[in-house]
Order: C-alpha cells, then sequence, then structure tokens
C-alpha cells in the first residue's frame, strides 16, 4: 500500500511530549506520532526518557538492564549515537531506550554539571554528526516535573501536550504551563506549546464535546482537527511490541494518528519562525 507522502522541515523540529496527569496517552501519542511520521518516510528519534520505558516497548527495542541508555547519555556522558536503535517497525524510525537505571538519575543528576542541558548537548551533537538529517525527534517524559522532564523542556522547541476528553481534563494544566514558563525565562527562550492533541474522545458523549471545545477556546490555533478515539486497537497494540500504525493500519486509532501526524507536518513545516508563541490561555486554573 502506498504511503502519503508528507512535507518535511528544513530542520530538525524537536517535540516534547508532555502532561504530568497521568493517563492522558502521552507515551501513546509519542509512539504513534513517531511511528505515522516515519510511515510517511520522515526520519523520526524517539528518545524515551520514562523509566517505565512503555515507548521503548511498543517500538519494539531491546531495554533491558544490560543495554546502553538514555540513562548513559545523561549521567555517563555516552554519545547518543551510542545508544539508538532502530525500531523494526519501519526502517526510518528509531529509538533511545529507557532501562530501569533511569529510575535513579533523578537523584544522581542533582550533582551533575549542567544537569539541566545535558540531554540537549547530547542531542544537539547527535543531530549535527547524522548522516542523514532528521526531521523530528520526540522525547516522552514521566509524568512528573523533575530533571528528567526539564531536560526534555531544555532539548525541544515545542511542545506536544496530549488532553484527555474527560471531567479533569484540564486540571494541573496550569501547574504544567507554569512551568513552561519558568523553563522559557530561564533555560529555553525558544521553547513554545505549538501542538495540543485531544485523546480518549468518545463524540457521543456531551461531557467529550465539551471538554473538546473548552480545550480550543484556551487554546486558540494549537489544537488540532484531529481527535484520537478511544479505540481497543490502541491499547492493543503495545502488548505486541508495536504502534497501532503498524498493528491495525486501517483502524479507527491508527487512521486518527496518521491524520494527526499530517497536521503537526503541515503546519509550521517551513521552519521554526512560523511556530507559534506559547498562549498562555486565561481561566485555566481547574
Amino acid at each position: 500500500m502506498a504511503h502519503a507522502t508528507l512535507p518535511t522541515p528544513d530542520h530538525t523540529r524537536v517535540f516534547t511530549v508532555s502532561n504530568q496527569k497521568g493517563g492522558v496517552g502521552k507515551t501513546t501519542t509519542t509512539v504513534n506520532i513517531g511511528a505515522a511520521l516515519a510511515r510517511s518516510g520522515a526520519r523520526v528519534l524517539v528518545i524515551d526518557l520514562d523509566p517505565q520505558g512503555n515507548a521503548s516497548t511498543a517500538l519494539g527495542v531491546e531495554h533491558h538492564s544490560d543495554v546502553p541508555s538514555v540513562y548513559d547519555v545523561l549521567i555517563d556522558d555516552f554519545p547518543l549515537a551510542d545508544v539508538v536503535q532502530q525500531s523494526p517497525e519501519f526502517p526510518t524510525l528509531f529509538c533511545a531506550p529507557s532501562t530501569i537505571h533511569l529510575a535513579g538519575a533523578e537523584i544522581e543528576l542533582v550533582s551533575q554539571v549542567a544537569r539541566e542541558h545535558r540531554l540537549r548537548t547530547a542531542l544537539e551533537q547527535f543531530i549535527q554528526d547524522a548522516e542523514e538529517p532528521f526531521h523530528y525527534v520526540l522525547i516522552d517524559c514521566p509524568p512528573s516535573l523533575g530533571l528528567l522532564t526539564i531536560n526534555a523542556f531544555v532539548a525541544a522547541k515545542e511542545v506536544l501536550i496530549p488532553i484527555q476528553c474527560e471531567y479533569y481534563a484540564l486540571e494541573g494544566l496550569s501547574q504544567l504551563l507554569s512551568s513552561i514558563q519558568l523553563i522559557q525565562r530561564h533555560l529555553n527562550p525558544g521553547l513554545a506549546v505549538s501542538t495540543i492533541l485531544l485523546t480518549m474522545y468518545d463524540g457521543r458523549t456531551n461531557l467529550a464535546q465539551q471538554v473538546a471545545q473548552d480545550v480550543r477556546d484556551h487554546f486558540t490555533g494549537q489544537v488540532l482537527e484531529s481527535v484520537i478515539p478511544r479505540a481497543v486497537r490502541i491499547s492493543e497494540a503495545p502488548s505486541f511490541g508495536q504502534s497501532v500504525i503498524s498493528y491495525d493500519p486501517t483502524s479507527l486509532g491508527a487512521v486518527s494518528y496518521l491524520e494527526a501526524a499530517a497536521e503537526i507536518a503541515n503546519r509550521w513545516a517551513a521552519g521554526s519562525s512560523d511556530t507559534p508563541d506559547t498562549n498562555h490561555p486565561e481561566g485555566v486554573s481547574h
């Protein structure tokens, strides 16, 4: 089956996928957006910064305790190229895996020199040295605002926030946005919330429709038109070490992520100068 070709950016677009509220589809979004972009031919690196390693599992890469991982990059100055593995899903999809050692990295990073910039330094070197350019880097964070997540924010230019279409969807978002503002002010002035993705959407319920409208009202211009439904195939795919894009490419979940990836590729594809500034929506105080 022919895969749609999407426009590729003229520089590497680096996204941190973050929401401190768990269970919103953060890792699922990282994996499936990455796979969808790679399916179109883009070269994509997923960096798994979550000690649980779920993104590594879903992309089918080795991440047992003896495997070189992001931990070695952050703590022992390994080059990122030494830990990156090719995902078996698509030839242009790569993953820097997490291992259980990453669970201790929050504490170990405290005593490191330039502790907030370690991932950025490694990533910049990796991008510079790559024989073929990478079009996208997607960083999956733990659902917390510790030093791992700060490293992700400092390394990125764009933030992608998945928001679940449920009652407490906006709860905690003010804290996340405040944290991003602090990062902008002190560590990474170029960081912007460029993309909001509505997940676990059930259009049959008034609640989901209302939450979706609330989010669109708060984040004008940043919310993708595509929404990700609640779908069994999306939930099943990781247990087979796959994204839903390869597990069942014609399923509703896969098609939704393919549409979302196409929007991301088409929005601001020309360069960072077209990327919107972070909006600080009024009224997000849930």
